[in-house]
């Protein structure tokens, strides 16, 4: 099998192409301003996600289409850049990958596109959308723009990750070194809901869903457990060694801080240490209900997150990252 992948650099992109390789499939994969560290065994294809024709003629011959690549949740970019990667990025990938006949396309959009799961239950994927920042937003309509190519025939399939974590994260990182200091920040009560999903498990459903997704189907693939961000700290601090402090925020006051901090930081160009795209893991919940996936693709998440996290932290403490 051949595959073509965007966003390869990524921390799920890095992983999907490592098991790629060891499964003995060929890999290309798009490269914009840097090459992949171990390209060992993949094609590396330099260009922009808006080229279309550029990516049509490096899609010749490719089976799948694994479209990862996306704009980050970096407080610092404008709407519109957002939109030009994940929206016009994905009308183009998709679209070259239609005109190159790739097989099938495997489109990955965000739990983000949910905003706020009130109803204290895992959310289903007709779950009512309510994307709250840009980055949600842009990614709502890059989501939309693949299944229209489903609508007009091409069988792109769409998957929405839980909360990611694993070896490489840098995302997740912040936590297990805060949960090492034994300083923990909790906002409220911490009682949010999340679905964390290994990335070993992330990656089992997105062959998956290459091999058996159904076109036009949009799969939750996410972890068995629906925990609370308190339990999610609590399992990380056990991973770490330690026993933080748990420190409350506020809620309200917190939420003002964040958007203050936003637009300073935004204006100097900078990353805020605290804005809204940090705190939404705290205080949005967005439990993913992965029952279709379990029925229609035999996906059957392996890890717990207590054993996910202990062997994240292994993996950072043998990188020196903890």
């Amino acid at each position: 099998m051949r595959a073509f992948i965007t966003g390869a650099s990524g921390f799920i992109g890095s992983h999907l192409v490592a098991r790629l390789v060891r499964d003995g499939w060929q890999v290309r994969a798009l490269v914009h301003d840097h090459g992949l560290e171990d390209a060992a065994g993949i094609e590396q294809v330099r260009g922009d996600i808006r080229d279309g024709e550029r990516l049509r003629v490096a899609m010749n011959g490719a089976d799948v289409l694994f479209h990862l690549a996306s704009a980050l949740g970096a407080s610092i970019l404008k709407e519109e850049e957002f939109r030009a990667i994940n929206a016009e990025g994905t009308r183009a990938a998709i679209g070259a990958a239609v005109a190159a006949g790739v097989k099938r396309i495997v489109h990955f959009s965000s739990a983000g596109v949910l905003g706020h799961v009130a109803d204290g239950k895992a959310a289903a994927e007709d779950h009512a959308l309510d994307p709250r920042d840009a980055y949600d937003r842009t990614k709502l309509e890059g989501e939309r723009l693949a299944l229209e190519f489903a609508a007009g025939g091409a069988h792109v399939i769409v998957i929405r990750p839980g909360w990611v974590y694993g070896p490489g994260d840098r995302r997740t990182l912040k936590l297990f070194r805060a949960a090492a200091r034994k300083r923990v920040p909790l906002v409220g009560r911490g009682r949010t809901l999340q679905t964390p999903v290994y990335i070993d498990d992330l990656i089992e459903g997105t062959l998956r869903c290459a091999a058996k997704g159904r076109r036009g189907e949009i799969y939750n693939i996410a972890g068995g457990e629906v925990l609370t961000v308190r339990e999610i700290v609590a399992a990380i601090a056990e991973a770490a060694g330690t026993r933080p402090r748990r420190v409350a925020l506020p809620l309200l006051p917190t939420k003002a801080a964040a958007w203050t901090l936003g637009k300073i930081f935004g204006i100097a160009g900078k990353e805020a240490p605290l804005n809204p795209s940090r705190l939404a893991f705290f205080i949005h919940p967005k439990p993913l209900d992965i029952r279709k996936a379990i029925a229609e693709l035999g996906y059957a998440p392996a890890w717990d997150f207590r054993h996910g996290a202990a062997t994240a932290a292994a993996w950072y403490r043998s990188r020196g990252w903890l």
